[in-house]
C-alpha cells in the first residue's frame, strides 16, 4: 500500500491582497511547498485540492478569479491531480476516494487552509475512508474567529484544532518530521 500527499486549498484569495487573508500564510506555504518537494522527490503521488466557492453570497474563492487559483509556490505538475470541491470537504463530491484507491493509496499526508475548516473536514472524512493520516502541522494555518463577542487567536484556533484531531483522526508532525514517517 502507499502514501499520497494531499495539499488543501493553498490558493491566492488566503494570502495579502486577497479576499480572505490568514494568518502567517507565506509560512505555512513555505512549509507545504518543502512538503511537496520532499513527494515530488521520491516521485510519491501528489493530489491538489482546488476550492471554488459555488455558495450564495460567497466572498472568496469566486468562480472565474485570481483567487481561486492555486498559490503560485505550489502550481501543479502536470502529471498531478488537481480535484475542484465546492464544500469543505475534499472528499464530498469529488474523485479524491476513487483515484486514492486506484492506486493502492492506504496513508496520506495532508496539509493546507484552513485548519478549522477544510483541513478539519477531510481529515476527518479521510478517517471515514480508512486511511492512516499525517497532518502538517506548520504547513496548515487559519485566521482569527469571533466567539461570544470573544477574538479567538488564529493561533489559539490553529493549536485547538490540531489537538483536536491528535490521535483520533490523525498523527500531527511538522515538515521536517516528514522523513521520519516515510520511508
Amino acid at each position: 500500500m502507499g502514501i499520497a500527499l494531499i495539499i488543501v486549498d493553498i490558493q491566492n484569495d488566503y494570502f495579502d491582497g486577497g479576499k480572505n487573508p490568514l494568518h502567517n500564510s507565506e509560512k505555512a506555504a513555505r512549509n507545504a511547498r518543502k512538503a511537496l518537494d520532499f513527494f515530488r522527490n521520491k516521485n510519491l503521488p501528489v493530489f491538489h485540492i482546488q476550492h471554488i466557492n459555488l455558495q450564495e453570497g460567497a466572498t472568496f474563492f469566486l468562480p472565474n478569479t485570481n483567487g481561486n487559483k492555486i498559490y503560485n509556490i505550489l502550481k501543479p505538475m502536470p502529471d498531478e491531480k488537481v480535484f475542484i470541491k465546492h464544500k469543505p470537504n475534499s472528499f464530498f463530491q469529488t474523485k479524491l476516494h476513487e483515484n486514492l484507491e486506484k492506486i493502492g493509496i492506504n496513508k496520506i499526508v495532508t496539509c493546507g487552509m484552513m485548519s478549522h475548516m477544510c483541513i478539519d473536514t477531510t481529515v476527518r472524512a479521510a478517517k471515514d475512508y480508512l486511511y492512516d493520516v499525517l497532518v502538517i502541522n506548520d504547513a496548515c494555518t487559519t485566521k482569527d474567529l469571533v466567539w461570544e463577542d470573544e477574538k479567538i487567536l488564529a493561533e489559539n484556533v490553529h493549536k485547538t484544532f490540531m489537538a483536536s484531531l491528535q490521535g483520533t483522526f490523525a498523527k500531527i508532525i511538522n515538515v521536517d518530521e516528514l522523513e521520519n514517517y516515510i520511508k
